[in-house]
């Protein structure tokens, strides 16, 4: 057979299963004998047995272990080596400057020196240090989105989202009805008391807090008192009338009835600030607060501040008040 000639028969000619049919055995085909092939007479041989081919035995120990590459078979033909169908493949690697039958290892490889040596499996420490950097970027991230806040990433925080200058920051409770101990109670000045048995209204000297400068005067003898009628109290019990009085630097007190009935104690009408800044006979300077308790009734009541026998009643008044005891 000559290059370009493949032969008389034709392809379809070629089937290696062609002795199994009646027209196959007919035209001559042949089953495998061991030594020649399948087909019929004349047809190319593209079957060969296996264990045909021959390797060194070092180029045997190499393709045991490594894949076949493309230089197998770009090795060039081997030249008498028989019939086309019984030529012998030679390897690159016994043919003379053919490609050595040694692997040189990469640093860190693991792999041996020889052709026939073991590799090692993949590098396991490189993956695990990667995975290693992936959770550790994650976390990171994680960590910055947590420490960001629910703020607006533009830093513009939502409407309301903080309070403004002149705003609580808690919410304000609904306002409520007073309790009665929070009720303002009531408080006079000097002018609207009732003047009784030669007391009367004066503005002689300083000091005096009732509206203009308004004080009650006169009370110096016995008889002599101030009333005046409560109105409103919401609860009974007991109430600290409170009473703003000037003296000249002389204790003094008096006698307080309520609804008819002389309180056990005096109003106490002592010089508290001490002679040096209010001497005797300096009533501007003499202005101090005292305070006396007073059991009340709900709704009116009538308080007097009265000079009773045995009173020291050398003082004024310009304002009365109630406060809780």
């Amino acid at each position: 057979m000559t290059p370009g000639n493949n032969g008389a028969s034709t392809p379809e000619d070629d089937d290696p299963f062609g002795y199994l049919y009646a027209d196959g055995q007919a035209a001559g085909a042949m089953p495998p004998d061991g030594g020649g092939g399948y087909g019929y007479p004349g047809s190319v041989n593209r079957v060969r047995a296996v264990g045909e081919r021959q390797y060194g035995q070092q180029a045997q120990q190499q393709a045991s272990q490594t894949a076949p590459t493309a230089q197998y078979a770009q090795a060039p033909a081997q030249q008498g080596q028989g019939t086309y169908g019984q030529s012998h493949y030679q390897a690159p690697e016994t043919l003379p400057g053919g490609s050595p039958t040694t692997r040189t290892p990469l640093p860190g490889s693991g792999l041996g020196g020889g052709g026939g040596g073991r590799g090692r499996g993949p590098n396991t420490k490189g993956l695990l240090i990667g995975a290693i950097a992936v959770v550790a970027a994650v976390v990171i991230g994680i960590g910055i989105a947590m420490a960001g806040g629910d703020e607006d990433p533009g830093g513009n925080d939502a409407a309301g989202s903080k309070p403004s200058a002149g705003q609580s920051a808690e919410p304000s409770s609904p306002a409520s009805k007073p309790a009665q101990d929070e009720v303002e109670l009531p408080k006079i000045d000097a002018k609207a008391l009732r003047l009784v048995d030669g007391t009367t209204i004066d503005t002689q000297f300083d000091g005096a807090k009732a509206g203009g400068g308004v004080y009650v005067t006169g009370f110096n003898k016995v008889g002599a008192k101030v009333v005046w009628t409560v109105r409103d109290i919401e609860k009974a019990g007991t109430y600290r009338l409170d009473v703003r009085y000037g003296i000249p630097g002389v204790d003094a007190n008096a006698t307080v009835v309520v609804n008819g009935k002389a309180n056990t104690s005096p109003l106490n009408m002592k010089n508290f600030i001490g002679e040096k800044q209010a001497p005797k006979g300096d009533w501007e300077k003499g202005w101090q607060t005292t305070w006396t308790p007073v059991n009340l009734t709900k709704g009116s009541n009538i308080i007097e501040i009265a000079c009773a026998e045995g009173n020291q009643c050398d003082a004024v008044f310009d304002q009365l008040s109630l406060s809780k005891s």
